[in-house]
């Protein structure tokens, strides 16, 4: 137990965070029990660790944390564990990588029901089933998301910034009051594209190549939350990337489900079940017509972000595909996505605005029933809206 109190002390002492995310004021943390999903690469782990720093600092014995790639979990359960921590003054006990412990479901409801006294908080995949999904822990746990960063947490960082965030209602009825707002601090487009390349996962604060450390982590994301958790044969995983290649070259795009089919040889089936996990894992996104959703065909298949596509396109990436996934990307966690039925216009949100997200050059008629998102450009009016703005949405 000492080993674990002092690597856990180490690591909240060195935790190096310099951004406060938005989640961390969002999370009810009275609750005895609760989730955290992110993607690989989101800052899950520093996300806990930032949180045993501000509640307890680094010496408080009550709040531990733990990550159950640990060998010493192979033989030792994770009851064991909780009941030691708890007889020691143990209060708060931090879990990383959650599903690498076999059976943690059970075991967490477990440890809810017996030790009243421990709070447990959790970190895991996105491909974890919580709540609903999950009759075990469904009533218990409260789960939340930690996305990426949005370019508001970006320019925040590179300008030394506290910018807040904004609603989707605010943006739309106030966009051009906050835009001048903003625009009078810093000139968000000279950040825009940085940020469409390599500003959405913590890791470019490392001094490394950024391209290589995404792959590696899109590699992981198949190799371990889909693969392992949805137990599929490894001989399985080729396939698996080449559908992700696919879809990366073509996004967005009405996915043509035979000819993937055919492609990756594998069966229908089976590729609308790839599409599935892949989304899952906050690779690709789908974008449905209204009141239709999986297991029906996606009308739309995009990159979950705009930073996974330059490394699988090789930089290749047209404008339009940086446009709408951005678009996508940014407005999806709190609203409604559907595609738009009408020609020209991709989205639908909350089944009531109608989207045009363009380049303004070819923005040849305002049509005063549409909203535009529009790239390249500072301030809008109107019905008119800078794209940019659109990622303060959190």
């Amino acid at each position: 137990m000492e080993t674990f109190y002092r690597t856990s002390a180490y690591l909240v002492s060195h935790v190096y965070s310099p951004v406060r995310r938005a989640l961390m004021d969002e999370i009810n943390w009275s609750s005895r029990l609760i989730g955290i999903k992110g993607s690989r690469g989101v800052g899950k782990t520093t996300f806990l660790l930032q949180y045993a720093l501000e509640k307890y600092g680094p010496d408080d014995r009550r709040c531990l944390y733990i990550n159950m790639n640990h060998f010493y979990f192979y033989s030792h359960s994770l009851r064991e564990f909780v009941s030691q921590f708890q007889q020691g003054g143990g209060r708060t006990l931090l879990i990383d990588e959650i599903f690498k412990y076999p059976g943690w479901c059970e075991e967490l409801k477990w440890i809810y029901d017996n030790y009243p006294k421990v709070q447990i908080i959790f970190a895991g995949s996105t491909v974890m089933r919580l709540k609903e999904a999950n009759p075990v822990l469904n009533g218990i746990v409260d789960s939340y998301n930690l996305r990426g960063f949005s370019f508001r947490e970006y320019i925040n960082l590179m300008t030394g910034s506290n910018f807040r965030s904004y609603t989707y209602d605010e943006i739309l009825n106030n966009h051009v009051q906050i835009a001048t707002e903003i625009t009078q601090a810093v000139k968000p487009l000279n950040y825009f594209k940085d940020y469409i390349h390599h500003g959405y996962y913590p890791f470019f604060l490392e001094k490394k190549n950024y391209s290589e450390m995404l792959i590696k982590n899109m590699n992981t994301m198949l190799e371990v939350d889909i693969l392992f958790l949805k137990e599929i044969e490894l001989g399985y995983l080729p396939k698996l990337k080449k559908l992700l290649h696919i879809l990366a070259q073509e996004a967005p795009c009405s996915p043509n489900v035979s000819m993937l089919a055919k492609s990756i040889e594998t069966s229908r089936a089976t590729v609308v079940n790839y599409l599935s996990y892949l989304k899952e894992a906050r690779l690709i996104n789908m974008l449905y017509v209204n009141d239709e959703q999986f297991p029906k065909k996606p009308a739309f298949v995009y990159m979950h972000n705009t930073n996974i596509l330059y490394p699988i396109c090789l930089n290749e990436v047209e404008p339009r595909q940086l446009r709408e996934t951005f678009f996508y990307n940014m407005i999806h966690q709190s609203n409604k996505l559907n595609k738009s039925t009408e020609r020209n216009v991709q989205f639908l949100v909350n089944k009531r605005d109608r989207f045009r997200v363009c380049d303004w050059v070819v923005r040849t008629k305002n049509n005063p029933e549409y909203w535009y998102a529009i790239d390249n450009f500072e301030v809008g009016h109107d019905n008119v809206i800078p794209l940019w703005l659109f990622g303060f949405l959190y």
